[in-house]
């Protein structure tokens, strides 16, 4: 069965001073300020951003298709904590992609969890959209 999700996002004036707002519209789980800044400065500073998005969007998916992988093999994990930074460069665009994993997983030994962690990159349906864009992975057993 697919699944077709929704977001919308709306703007107001030049990139520069203009600012904006992501609307999660299949969850209805908010709306949530976007400008260029949040993409370009250090720090957000309470405005999210394509690159932020990404971000979680890539997380969750990855955490998904590790967790399956895993479990297919017969080592379900107790739990996986993914981090992913996306990283924008202006004028050049999203340069990269990082993924960093923490895995509680009994009855696997770390080169066997590296090797699904990288299956897990490889063939997160995210990570297949990505195709164009370099992501890198660490990977750690705890």
């Amino acid at each position: 069965m697919a699944a077709t999700r929704h977001a919308h996002a709306v703007w107001e004036g030049d990139l520069l001073k203009g600012k904006g707002e992501v609307s999660l519209d299949s969850s209805g789980l908010g709306t949530y300020p976007v400008s260029w800044p949040a993409r370009t400065d250090e720090e957000a500073n309470g405005r999210t951003s394509p690159e932020e998005l990404l971000s979680a969007a890539h997380s969750a998916c990855y955490n998904m298709a590790f967790s399956n992988i895993l479990a297919k093999g017969g080592t379900p994990p107790t739990k996986l904590t993914t981090k992913a930074a996306a990283t924008f460069v202006p004028g050049q665009g999203i340069t990269g992609i990082h993924l960093t994993v923490e895995g509680e997983v009994p009855g696997i030994d770390a080169d066997a969890f590296a090797a699904a962690a990288e299956d897990a990159k490889k063939n997160c349906p995210v990570s297949q959209a990505l195709a164009g864009t370099t992501i890198t992975l660490d990977a750690k057993l705890v």
